[in-house]
C-alpha cells in the first residue's frame, strides 16, 4: 500500500509492517546523525573545510488569507524543512516533538547522538529553486501535475511548457525565509528553466531561457540587498540531458544543445545556444551584465 507521511513525504510500505511512519523517521534519524558526523570528519580533516546541506526550495503560499490556508501553507513549508531545521540548528524542532507524540512514533536515540547532532550542524544551506508552491485546507481543490511537487496552481503565475509556474519573486522570498530561519550563508545551486528547444542554423534563439534566468537573477540580487549573505549561484545545467523528472532529452535546461532525442536517436554533436553567450558575459561580470 501507499502511505503519505506529512513532514517526510510518501512511501511504498508492506503489509504487517508495525508504524511504518517510526521505521521511515528511524532511518531519517541515522541519516542526520551521518550527516553531521561527516561535518565533524570534514572539519577534523580541515579546520577551513566549510560543509552545508541542500534542499529542494520554494516557499509555499496560502491559497487565501483565510487562517485555514495560512496554517495549511505553514505545515507544508515545515514539511519541507524539517531535515534542515535538524542540521542547521542541531536538535529535532519542537513541531516534530508534537507529531511524533501525536502518531506514536518513539525514536531510538543512541548514546551521544544528541551531542553530534548539536555541535556539528553545517556551516551554510544550498538549495534548488525552481518555483514556488501553493496550498490550501481545502483537499477538494485540484493540484498541478506539472511541479515536481504537488502544489494548486497559482493563477497569478504563467507556466512553463511542462507546467511548472514560474515565480522569480518567490526565489527572493524563498531566500529571505530561509536566511530569517537559520541565519546561516546560502548557496544556490540549481536555478533554470526547462523547454523545447529548436535548433536552427547550427544554434538555439532561447531567449525565453535569457528571460527566465534574467528575471530569477534580479530577484537574487534583491534579496543580497536586503540582507541575505549568500556564498554564489550555479545554473541547472550547463548543457543539455535527460530530466530526471520526466526522463525527456526534450526538456531542455542547458547552454548547450545535443541532437538527441528522447529515444536516444541523434549525432550526439553539442551546439550554443544563444543563453551560451549571454550567461558567459553573466559570469564575467559577476552578475552586472544581464
Amino acid at each position: 500500500m501507499i502511505l503519505h507521511i506529512p513532514y517526510f513525504g510518501g512511501g511504498i510500505i508492506l503489509e504487517g509492517e508495525e508504524n511504518p511512519a517510526e521505521i521511515l523517521y528511524q532511518s531519517a534519524h541515522h541519516q542526520l546523525v551521518a550527516s553531521s558526523l561527516a561535518t565533524k570528519a570534514a572539519r577534523e580533516i580541515n579546520s577551513e573545510n566549510k560543509v552545508g546541506c541542500m534542499l529542494a526550495a520554494g516557499d509555499v503560499y496560502p491559497y487565501s488569507c483565510k487562517p485555514e490556508d495560512v496554517w495549511a501553507s505553514v505545515e507544508k513549508n515545515r514539511e519541507q524543512y524539517f531535515f534542515v531545521d535538524v542540521q542547521a540548528r542541531g536538535e529535532y524542532p519542537r513541531y516534530m516533538k508534537r507529531y511524533f507524540d501525536e502518531n506514536n512514533i518513539s525514536l531510538e536515540f543512541e548514546r551521544g547522538d544528541e551531542e553530534i547532532l548539536k555541535n556539528y550542524t553545517v556551516d551554510y544551506i544550498s538549495f534548488s529553486y525552481y518555483s514556488s508552491r501553493l496550498t490550501s485546507a481545502d483537499s477538494n481543490l485540484e493540484t498541478s501535475s506539472g511541479n515536481v511537487f504537488a502544489s494548486l496552481k497559482n493563477p497569478y503565475l504563467h507556466s512553463s511548457e511542462w507546467g511548472w509556474q514560474v515565480d522569480p519573486l518567490g526565489l527572493r522570498i524563498t531566500m529571505n525565509t530561509l536566511y530569517d530561519r537559520y541565519q546561516k550563508p546560502l548557496f544556490i545551486v540549481e536555478n533554470g528553466l526547462g523547454a523545447k528547444d529548436t535548433l536552427i542554423n547550427g544554434t538555439v534563439e532561447d531567449d525565453y531561457r535569457i528571460s527566465y534566468m534574467r528575471d530569477h537573477i534580479k530577484a537574487m540580487k534583491e534579496a543580497v540587498k536586503d540582507g541575505v549573505e549568500l556564498l554564489g549561484y550555479t545554473s541547472w545545467g550547463c548543457i543539455d540531458l535527460i530530466s530526471a523528472s520526466t526522463g525527456q532529452m526534450s526538456k531542455r535546461y542547458g547552454f548547450i544543445y545535443v541532437d538527441m532525442d528522447d529515444s536516444g536517436e541523434g549525432s550526439k554533436k553539442r551546439y550554443r545556444k544563444k543563453s551560451f553567450d549571454w550567461y558567459r558575459k553573466v559570469i564575467e561580470s559577476n552578475g552586472e551584465i544581464l
